[in-house]
């Protein structure tokens, strides 16, 4: 989303936005080793969409970040061949792990998701204890031009530290 960078820019951060390898398989064991190599930390918010929240999730459980924003984000592999094949479900999530190590998670979801019902994202949100965003319209979220909310989440996350 380039209007997301340009704002996330504005805002005076540092801002990484490109296409993953593998971007349409998204497996985790070439997501994750590539987030590692672009230095992801605990100075690190992590903005992942579909199955770049679940590898924001799976990340966490390993590595501290500043905070994480999951849109269209689930936990199970829906019965779909190749969302189980990505590697992502093979483990049992790691719940706590996730939660302790960043301050912050928000997830944003919507009820008319093609992909993934809207018990998916609520039972995450349950787990990690964290905000939850619900639209009744925004579907998978694939043809936002803008986003305001994810912008107004960041900001006022980086406002509380600074």
């Amino acid at each position: 989303m380039p209007w997301l960078e340009r704002e996330l820019t504005a805002l005076g951060l540092d801002v990484i936005n490109e296409t993953f390898p593998d971007n349409v398989r998204a497996r985790a064991s070439i997501w994750l080793p590539h987030l590692e190599s672009l230095g992801a930390d605990q100075n690190t918010i992590l903005i992942g969409h579909s199955s770049g929240a679940l590898a924001a999730m799976r990340y966490a459980e390993t590595h501290r970040l500043a905070g994480s924003i999951l849109a269209g984000v689930c936990h199970t592999d829906l019965g779909d061949p190749m969302e189980k094949a990505s590697g992502y479900y093979s483990e049992p999530w790691q719940w706590d792990r996730i939660r302790e190590h960043q301050p912050w998670i928000a997830i944003f979801s919507s009820f008319d998701d093609p992909h993934i019902p809207i018990a998916e994202p609520r039972f995450v949100a349950a787990q990690l204890r964290c905000s939850h965003f619900e639209f009744p319209d925004r579907g998978h979220f694939v043809n936002q031009r803008e986003f305001p909310e994810i912008v107004n989440v960041v900001r006022k996350r980086v406002q509380s530290i600074e």
